[in-house]
This record gives C-alpha cells, sequence and structure tokens, in this order.
C-alpha cells in the first residue's frame, strides 16, 4: 500500500485542484463571443422548452444547469439520453431546443438520438470539449468547454471539464434571466417554500391577525380593562380605537410597568389617560420582510396594521414573523 499523505500533501494537492479547475472556467471568458450569443439567441426563441440531456457525469451537470434554467425564467427539465431511446424521446417536440452535453462530443447514447431530434424539427444546441466532434458539427450552435488538463491526477476523472461545463451552464442561464428581464420576484414564485420566496412572496395581510384576534379598546375604558384585553390576546399591547375603529393610540406591556410604578390605579385610571399616540403602524400591503426591518429597526415586538383612513385592521408581533421563516 502507499504511504499516507501528510496533511501538508493533502493541503498541497487541493490547493493544485482548485487552481486547474480556477484556471479551466476562467479560460471559458475567452471563447464567449458570437458562439454564445447565438446560443442565447437560440434559447430566447425556442417556443416550447429546454430539454437538457447528457450521460454519466454530464448527466449529473445537466440535470443541475436544467434546474437552474428552471429556476431562473427558462422552462427546461433533463432526459436521460439512454431512457430517450426507448420512449423518452416522445417527451421532445419540434418547438423544444435540445441541449445536448459531453466533453468528448462523441457520446453513444446522445449521439444516436440526435438523427431522431433533428428530423423532427427541434433545434440543437451542444456542449462539449471537442469542436470537431459529431455533437458539434450537428448542432445548430456549439458552446467550446474544453480544459487543458483534469484536476484528476491521473488526468482521467471528469473534474475540471465538469466544473466548466456547470460553469458555462450557469452563464448561459443569468444571461437569459437577464434578457428575460426575470426578477426577484418571479424567482420567489418558483420557490415559495425557501426563505427567499417568503421574504418576496408573504405581505403583511398574510400574517398579520384580523378580527377578534386584534387586541383592542376604545380610549375610555378603564386601565383594567385594557389589561384583561392584553392579557387575552396574548400580543403584549392593546390597541386604542375610537368607536368607529380609528387608531388613536397603543398601551403596551412597557407603558404598563411604567404607570404601576407611578402608582396608578388600574381601576380608576382611563387607558387614553396613560396610552401613547405615536405609535408605530404599517400597512397590510408591505412585505412582510419590510415589517420585520419596521419592528427591528425600532427595537419594538408588536405592530398595528391601519388602511388608507386610519382605522385598525390588524396586528401581528415578532413572534408571528418568527413561525413564517422570515427571521
Amino acid at each position: 500500500m502507499p504511504d499516507k499523505p501528510t496533511n501538508d500533501e493533502l493541503l498541497e494537492l487541493a490547493n493544485e485542484v482548485l487552481a486547474i479547475e480556477s484556471r479551466a472556467v476562467d479560460a471559458l471568458r475567452d471563447r464567449l463571443g458570437d458562439e454564445f450569443i447565438a446560443a442565447c439567441e437560440l434559447c430566447l426563441e425556442t417556443q416550447g422548452r429546454i430539454v437538457v440531456s447528457g450521460m454519466g457525469k454530464s448527466g449529473h451537470v445537466s440535470n443541475k444547469i436544467a434546474a437552474t434554467l428552471s429556476s431562473t425564467g427558462t422552462p427546461a427539465f433533463f432526459m436521460h439520453p439512454a431512457e430517450a431511446s426507448h420512449g423518452d424521446l416522445g417527451m421532445i417536440t419540434s418547438q423544444d431546443l435540445l441541449l445536448a452535453i459531453s466533453y468528448s462530443g462523441e457520446t453513444t447514447e446522445v449521439v444516436t438520438i440526435l438523427p431522431v431530434v433533428k428530423r423532427m424539427g427541434a433545434k440543437l444546441l451542444s456542449i462539449t470539449g471537442n469542436p470537431k466532434s459529431t455533437m458539434a458539427k450537428a448542432a445548430d450552435v456549439h458552446l467550446d468547454i474544453s480544459v487543458t488538463e483534469e484536476a484528476c491526477p491521473l488526468n482521467l476523472a471528469p473534474t475540471a471539464s465538469t466544473t466548466a461545463t456547470m460553469a458555462m451552464g450557469d452563464a448561459l442561464a443569468v444571461a437569459l434571466l437577464n434578457s428575460r428581464g426575470f426578477t426577484a420576484e418571479d424567482f420567489a414564485r418558483s420557490h415559495p417554500s425557501g426563505s427567499l420566496g417568503k421574504r418576496l412572496i408573504l405581505r403583511v395581510s398574510d400574517v398579520m391577525r384580523s378580527g377578534d384576534r386584534i387586541p383592542a379598546v376604545t380610549s375610555d375604558v378603564s386601565l383594567r380593562d385594557g389589561l384583561m384585553e392584553m392579557t387575552d390576546k396574548g400580543l403584549g399591547m392593546t390597541a386604542v380605537v375610537s368607536d368607529d375603529r380609528t387608531l388613536e393610540g397603543v398601551f403596551t406591556d412597557g407603558d404598563l410597568r411604567r404607570t404601576l410604578d407611578s402608582g396608578a390605579d388600574i381601576h380608576s385610571t382611563h387607558i387614553r389617560d396613560v396610552m401613547h399616540s405615536n405609535c408605530k403602524t404599517t400597512s397590510a400591503d408591505i412585505l412582510a420582510a419590510e415589517a420585520l426591518h419596521i419592528l427591528e429597526e425600532n427595537r419594538i415586538t408588536s405592530l398595528l396594521v391601519t388602511d388608507e383612513d386610519n382605522k385598525l385592521v390588524g396586528a401581528l408581533n415578532i413572534h408571528d414573523l418568527f413561525r413564517e421563516g422570515l427571521m
């Protein structure tokens, strides 16, 4: 058995791998030109979907590129080339674009399906490391991702080449994203379960408490009644409103402590005498993430929600936002 490498040798090898892969990606920049523009135009002109296909390691990269395209505004899916020859070619229509990936450009499973795809009228975009390969010559547009060496010490395992392929796929996806005017809100719609999606989709109206769940009393009630409302609704505060629900002020746990310290009687003191009218509010249609910013900026834990006429329509606190995964 070979001697176990030292820690320094392991680090030296890892550094060399990163250096080789970095050079492979950097070399792609010199190849960005007319062919890349043509690839973008081909994708943008496609009326159907982009079908990404590759075998082995290129298959794994193809899967990732298809996922990236789909999440950034370009409908795409992965098709296994071996399965394609056994019925899955039915996934492709004449309106689609086949994005075929193979470093050699000669992968049998991929090359086999090219005549059928071309015959049905679908366009072909290929990404290979060999501009003279069968796949490159058959393509309407070809992107060259050739590398001078793999990061594998044996120069055999796809390493630098797969990194270069993935980087080219990312470059294509981002260029298409920009060309389509794809926005953060569009991204959120395809990622509704992610934290980013929630930050970009959830609005105050989606998380606020409404109806009978809003702590609210009229200004003529006693401090005791206000305290009972706070306890019942569990938000650590209560809104003070007029008979038509116009917001007049707010009374919080902090106000209660200060009031009790002053010796006020909770039975005889009216809440209008101890509330403060200069309270922070928000509207129901702003993003919940914006409401979180208001809470953090003002170092408060609760917000009242009002409409354009200053009528109370809701309430929320920082725990509501926490439960929604915004923190």
